[in-house]
């Protein structure tokens, strides 16, 4: 019995050894990479649209009513699916800047990367220009090889190089490419849902491919939810028996049925790449919280106006937050973007992540 009671005791202060480990590691904020750049829209933006001339902003109430540093330019109540990955990935809060407090600041800000993303911005240059100066993801690649210099010139090429090849880089793109610019304006008359998703795809390709150019080796594509089920695609072009728009949703099938294929083509093809694609529709389907209860109306109150799906300045919300699916029209409330990024960042379910989840990545 002495015996069994000297391992016994042995285990458990082998066990607090390890959490105490554990719980220092985590507590000294020490990431799984060292840096992470995020790329995309509203989904993802954390300021970059306030000091622009365009009606796609969220520097105003009751946007970031629940961010720790209240309003900030995040299209949502909280945190974004940006942030939420970051701190899986082991960022502090609000450590990633945006782009436009970082650009002109010192090298030591960027080092742990930026986030380029714009709110209302799509893959295609022309998507979004009708809501102001918004910067599109070639825009934002060109920022980041501005980023890129800056750090080449301060480490050396070769110790700048090792650093972004080790970083996770997340793009969030293509949302405004269908609900505010093809199925809203139709500059694209002749195209079929098929023939816009290849369109789509082929510009991405592109840019992923300059993304990988610049020293990006570690790569997370999200695929787009179900965006014929916002309530605004549904208020401006109408639901289905279904209660969705399904000719969005038909397209957008398309468009992440390529968008995997097109990882699965990029990882075959170029030099040490490795991209994973996240299956954001796939997560949306299977629930991705229990405690959402209402996934067909804002929380926030929003304009009647089929062009303004954001909520109205000092409007008033919903009580009950953690049971909304969406803060305004568009945008998920902060408990739906962390419950899209744990299963991105841990997949629950194989169909979560293809070829694998964000966490394998960053052990890579």
């Amino acid at each position: 019995m002495a015996y069994w009671l000297v391992i016994l005791g042995k285990l458990l202060a082998w066990i607090l050894l390890v959490s105490s480990f554990l719980q220092q590691h985590f507590a000294n904020g020490e990431p799984q990479v060292p840096c992470f750049f995020i790329f995309g829209d509203s989904f993802s933006d954390n300021g970059n649209n306030n000091n622009r001339a365009t009606v796609a902003k969220a520097n105003y109430q009751p946007y970031g009513i629940d961010f720790p540093n209240g309003t900030t330019g995040r299209f949502t109540n909280g945190r974004n699916l940006a942030d939420f990955t970051a701190e899986k990935l082991g960022f502090p809060v609000d450590s990633i800047p945006p782009y436009a407090n970082a650009a002109d600041g010192s090298v030591g800000k960027i080092l742990k990367g930026v986030n380029y993303a714009s709110g209302g911005a799509g893959i295609l240059t022309e998507t979004g220009k009708t809501l102001g100066d918004l910067i599109p993801v070639d825009e934002q690649l060109i920022n980041h090889q501005k980023t890129v210099s800056r750090i080449i010139n301060a480490l050396g090429n070769k110790n700048a190089t090792q650093l972004l090849n080790k970083c996770i880089y997340s793009v969030a793109i293509g949302t405004n490419d269908y609900i505010n610019y093809y199925h809203a304006h139709k500059f694209y008359p002749t195209s079929t849902p098929s023939q816009f998703a290849e369109i789509l795809l082929q510009k991405l390709s592109q840019q992923l491919r300059t993304l990988h150019q610049r020293g990006a080796r570690k790569i997370v594509v999200y695929g787009l939810g179900l965006l014929g089920c916002f309530p605004y695609a549904v208020k401006r072009y109408g639901a289905n028996i279904s209660g969705r728009v399904d000719k969005i949703n038909e397209g957008v099938s398309l468009f992440d049925s390529g968008l995997k294929s097109l990882v699965s083509d990029l990882n075959n093809n170029l030099t040490n790449a490795t991209f994973i694609f996240i299956n954001s529709t796939g997560i949306s389907l299977d629930s991705i919280s229990g405690s959402i209860t209402v996934s067909n109306a804002a929380c926030c109150q929003v304009s009647e106006l089929f062009t303004a799906p954001q909520c109205i300045p000092f409007a008033e919300t919903c009580g009950n937050r953690i049971q909304y699916a969406f803060w305004d029209e568009v945008h998920p409330t902060e408990i739906a973007f962390s419950a899209t990024a744990a299963r991105a960042y841990r997949a629950l379910l194989r169909t979560d992540s293809y070829p694998f989840d964000i966490q394998r990545l960053a052990q890579i």
